[in-house]
């Protein structure tokens, strides 16, 4: 039977992120994406002008009407979220669907490069803590995992080299494994090589056994999206039951190649990566 994943995003017309992103990746990995729009967008917010249609209201009747059908799911994974509300919505959900079967990924997105985005009120962000709390894997980029832990984000940014870089991301990772996930996949670390000075990015996944660095040379510049398509690798993998340590690797080459394809060409941030030519990468053979 094909596996199930109850994705809780918006959906932007343009800007290859959020719910666009986790719908073709995790399809292709041959698992079955279940949308939950928290809102619709005619493109992305880091466009100069926007439509969107907030479905904060309308949650609820997914959850209702999902119920009823007696559905189960393999793993529930959620994106942004714009207000407590949604939230609230959301815990309303895990209390229908989150089984002991099915995993939970929290994408705590909520800011990048030491901001915090703006509709963050101090409320959301504790609101946001909580459902980070029941997560089973928690993506965090360094931004985020500061302001889940509390930490001068500046601080940890100034560590240059990949050891104390790592050091310093494990022990903050592992203050949140002893609040609930099992898993902390702390993503878009930069850092230089101490022999070479190469610069490098790479994600840092670390549990209660230890830790994993995977790291990858860095091509420069922003995207929209990356993130997006991390988590989603990650949700599809555990999902048809690939190792954890493995797919980071994966998630971090099939980046690579879309960034590096992106770079290449005068493409716009906002428009996201050229990942879908490199889709095939993620198919199980």
């Amino acid at each position: 039977m094909t596996k199930k994943i109850a994705v809780i995003n918006d959906l932007s017309g343009f800007g290859r992120c959020s719910l666009t992103a986790a719908i073709s990746t995790i399809s292709v990995m041959g698992v079955q994406a279940c949308p939950l729009p928290t809102a619709i967008l005619s493109a992305q917010t880091g466009y100069s002008s926007y439509y969107c249609d907030d479905y904060t209201d309308k949650m609820e009747y997914f959850r209702q009407e999902w119920e009823k059908m007696h559905v189960r799911f393999d793993g529930i994974y959620t994106g942004i979220v714009a207000s407590e509300a949604q939230i609230g919505h959301i815990f309303d959900f895990l209390d229908t669907f989150y089984q002991e079967s099915a995993f939970l990924l929290v994408d705590p997105v909520m800011g990048d490069d030491g901001r915090v985005y703006k509709m963050f009120t101090p409320g959301l962000l504790r609101r946001m803590k909580e459902l980070s709390m029941r997560a089973d894997v928690l993506t965090p980029n360094l931004t985020e995992l500061c302001l889940l832990t509390g930490t001068d984000f500046a601080e940890i940014q100034a560590l240059k080299g990949k050891e104390e870089l790592a050091s310093a991301v494990k022990e903050l990772a592992g203050r949140l494994i002893r609040c609930g996930p099992e898993m902390v996949i702390v993503t878009g670390l930069r850092f230089e090589e101490t022999e070479s000075g190469e610069k490098k990015i790479g994600n840092l996944a670390v549990n209660k056994n230890g830790g994993k660095f995977s790291a990858f040379p860095y091509i420069g510049g922003s995207f929209s999206g990356t993130g997006d398509l991390f988590a989603s690798v990650i949700a599809g993998g555990t999902a048809r039951g690939d190792d954890i340590f493995r797919l980071i690797d994966l998630a971090g080459e099939f980046i690579e190649r879309a960034m590096k394809d992106s770079a290449s060409e005068p493409a716009e941030r906002n428009g996201g990566t050229n990942y879908e030519k490199y889709l095939g990468m993620l198919i199980k053979e």
